[in-house]
C-alpha cells in the first residue's frame, strides 16, 4: 500500500464509516464464535492497526498482528495497539497449530498466491479454529483504493470458495456486505476515474455529516447482510475452519 495511503488510514480508521462498520461486523461473529478472552488471536494484514483495536476493546488478551511493511508496524506501535511481527501471509513465522483465531481482512487480495496464503493461515490455525476472511468483490468495481492498496484482483464468491476449499478449510458461513452503497459506489468511482480527481485514498472522500450518514447505512448493511445473503455487495466475507480432525505437526 502506498505510504500516503496508510497516513490518511492512520488518522481516519478510528471513526471511518467503513472502518467502524466492519469492525462492528466483525465483533458480531467473534462473539458468536465464542472465543475465549485468553485464547491466541492472529490479525494478518494488521495495517495501520483497525482490528488490533477492535480486539483490544473487546478485553482479549493474547492477540498479535502480522503485516509485510514496516510503515504498518510502526503505526500500531504508535498507537499502542499491541505486538506486530513483520512477515508474509505466504510463510508465516509461526509454528504449526498456534492460534484459536485468524483474521484475514482485506489481505489475500493483495498476493500473487492466496491459495498458498490460505494454506499457510490453515497450517498456524489449531484444528477446530476458525478464520474470518473478507475481500473486495467484483472486477466492475475496481477503483482507486485497488490501485492505491496494490490489489491483485477483486473477487466472487465462488472464486473465494474455492480457494478456501483449495487450502484443505472448511467453509462455515459466507455472505456478500456493503451491498446498499454498491451503486453509489461505483458510481463515484467512475468519476474520480473520468475526471481524474487527485485523492491519496478514497477515504478522503468523507465529511462530518457523509461520515455519520454512511456510518449508519453501513451499520444496517453489515447487521442484516448475513441472513439476508443479497447476491452482491462490495465486499465478500466467509468464515472457514480448520477441521478438528485435521492433521497437524507442531514445531
Amino acid at each position: 500500500m502506498d505510504l500516503a495511503t496508510y497516513a490518511v488510514e492512520a488518522e481516519v480508521e478510528r471513526t471511518h464509516w467503513w472502518f467502524a462498520g466492519r469492525r462492528k461486523m466483525l465483533r458480531r461473529l467473534i462473539t458468536g464464535l465464542g472465543i475465549a478472552r485468553d485464547a491466541r488471536i492472529l490479525d494478518i494484514g494488521t495495517s495501520t492497526g483497525t482490528n488490533l483495536r477492535m480486539l483490544k476493546e473487546m478485553a482479549f488478551t493474547r492477540y498479535e498482528g502480522l503485516d509485510m511493511s514496516d510503515d504498518a508496524v510502526r503505526w500500531c506501535d504508535s498507537k499502542g495497539l499491541g505486538k506486530v511481527t513483520r512477515g508474509d501471509v505466504c510463510n508465516i513465522p509461526f509454528p504449526d497449530a498456534t492460534f484459536d483465531l485468524v483474521l484475514a481482512t482485506d489481505i489475500i487480495e493483495h498476493v500473487d498466491d492466496d491459495g498458498r496464503a490460505l494454506a499457510e493461515i490453515r497450517r498456524v490455525l489449531k484444528p477446530g479454529a476458525s478464520v474470518i476472511i473478507t475481500v473486495p468483490a467484483f472486477q466492475f468495481l475496481w477503483g482507486l483504493q485497488d490501485d492505491v492498496a496494490h490489489h491483485k484482483r477483486r473477487y466472487r464468491g465462488g472464486q473465494v470458495d474455492a480457494v478456501i476449499a483449495g487450502a484443505g478449510l472448511q467453509r462455515r458461513a459466507s455472505f456478500y456486505f456493503n451491498f446498499i452503497l454498491l451503486a453509489p459506489i461505483y458510481a463515484a468511482r467512475q468519476v474520480i476515474r473520468l475526471m481524474r480527481i487527485p485523492l491519496r485514498s478514497e477515504n478522503e472522500v468523507n465529511g462530518p455529516f457523509v461520515n455519520r450518514l454512511l456510518n449508519w447505512i453501513f451499520g444496517f448493511d453489515v447487521a442484516v447482510a448475513p441472513w439476508l445473503h443479497v447476491p452482491f455487495g462490495v465486499s465478500y466475507l466467509a468464515v472457514a475452519v480448520r477441521e478438528p480432525g485435521a492433521e497437524t505437526r507442531v514445531d
